[in-house]
């Protein structure tokens, strides 16, 4: 079992002290913890809009207002919901040791990314390379 790491309010990890010592990892798994119980608790939010807006509108633009409302919001719920995959993946990072290093270099991705973007899996140059050979690849 894990033992409880002690993790001060005002803690922000910092790079005079060793990549993803016990209190860095703490800290990343209770923001990406924190993140994917927001996203949960506005996923409810939205299925119990969604089962309570379910009425007669007989206007029909007001109707189509409503309907072009929903699909935006299901639209965001799916792109959420994609995201809460990734945060579990990164938490599973986290637990096996891997957090916070690059897929493609294996280099360390800097603390900055990671409290700005906690899911990221490369770091910046990676990504931007990789970027770039995307965007080659999708002008041919």
């Amino acid at each position: 079992m894990k033992q409880e790491i002690f993790l001060p309010e005002d803690y922000r990890p910092a790079e005079d002290e060793p990549f993803m010592n016990d209190m860095q990892l703490e800290y990343f798994s209770r923001k990406l913890n924190h993140w994917k119980q927001e996203l949960i608790a506005g996923s409810r939010d939205t299925i119990e809009a969604l089962q309570d807006g379910t009425r007669n509108i007989p206007d029909v633009a007001d109707r189509a207002s409503e309907e072009t409302d929903r699909a935006l919001e299901l639209r965001t719920r799916d792109r959420q919901r994609k995201l809460v995959s990734k945060i579990d993946a990164a938490l599973r990072r986290v637990e096996e040791g891997e957090y916070g290093y690059c897929d493609v270099t294996g280099e360390p991705i800097s603390l900055k990314r990671l409290d700005a973007r906690p899911i990221a899996t490369m770091s910046l140059e990676a990504q931007e390379n990789h970027e770039r050979r995307e965007k080659v690849h999708r002008d041919d």
